[in-house]
């Protein structure tokens, strides 16, 4: 029997059988590379003509205001009482006055009868600005809410008259831009019946009845917007519990979401619980002409 011969060839070290693939992934490489390259060419050209554009805007439509990538840079003015907006409304009240004198109404609601006192018919009060707009044209509402309008007790301002705080600005700049204004008084305080009920049931359903009342006015778009700030900024949250459809949106400052949470500990109150309930706003709704509750009871 014949052995089989077996052939084998020499190779030389030398050679590598993944030169191809080398080549390859040399060549894909250098693709990469290229497209990095024409990635930061169009980063750099975009950056320019942007750059371009924006100096353009700057200076045909900003006019005198710096631009808001610099606005950082500006110093706050600190010496006026408040804000302005960057363009006027055109809009105005009657015979063209740019301020004018709230107009009051009175609107009644059900509350339960375990309420006592008012019950079953709340009445609240508030005061509403509405710009001269041509007839059918109907305005959002912005509102403030809360206890500080006509409170005898504590002798602040009617509440037809604008609330300096917050009032004053909102007439002055943004009804102009076509939006109504109303300042509405909880319940308990001003001329809104009942007692004062310190973010109660009865307030807060007194803060819902008043957002429908606003939204549902022939001079109302349907949109309620509440505003305010620290017993103000609280009544926003309160409307918000309801899911009203007519509010829109709330812009609650340094409010609250309760009164548990703010001033009680472990199931006791702070000292300063029955200071506010009872020192503070247990006073309001006491007539300023010595009537004692009588509101409460009417």
């Amino acid at each position: 029997m014949v052995d089989e011969i077996l052939e084998a060839v020499i190779v030389s070290e030398a050679v590598d059988f993944f030169t191809p693939g080398k080549r390859f992934r040399k060549a894909g490489k250098w693709a990469l590379s290229g497209l990095v390259a024409i990635g930061i060419v169009a980063l750099l050209v975009s950056q320019i003509l942007t750059s371009s554009l924006i100096n353009q805007i700057s200076k045909d439509q900003i006019g005198d205001y710096p631009p808001i990538w610099e606005r950082h840079l500006v110093d706050f003015v600190t010496d006026d009482s408040h804000s302005y907006v960057l363009n006027n409304g055109s809009l105005t009240g009657p015979n063209g006055e740019s301020l004018w004198s709230g107009t009051h109404h009175f609107f009644e609601f059900d509350l339960p009868l375990e309420e006592g006192g008012a019950a079953p018919n709340g009445k609240v009060s508030l005061a509403v600005w509405i710009p001269l707009v041509e007839e059918g044209v109907t305005v959002p509402v912005i509102a403030e809410f809360g206890p500080y309008f006509d409170e005898a007790s504590v002798s602040t301002p009617g509440i037809e008259e604008p609330g300096t705080w917050l009032g004053e600005m909102i007439i002055e700049q943004i009804v102009p831009h076509g939006y109504a204004f109303a300042q509405v008084a909880v319940m308990g305080t001003g001329r809104s019946n009942h007692c004062m009920d310190l973010m109660g049931n009865a307030e807060q359903l007194g803060v819902d009845a008043a957002v429908t009342w606003l939204g549902t006015q022939d001079w109302s778009n349907g949109k309620v917007a509440m505003i305010g700030k620290s017993y103000d900024g609280s009544t926003p949250w309160q409307a918000a519990m309801f899911g009203n459809e007519h509010l829109a949106t709330i812009v609650p400052i340094s409010g609250l979401i309760g009164v548990m949470e703010l001033m009680w500990r472990n199931g006791s109150s702070e000292a300063r619980a029955p200071i506010m309930h009872n020192g503070v706003y247990g006073s309001y709704g006491i007539d300023g002409d010595g009537g004692g509750f009588a509101k409460c009871m009417s």
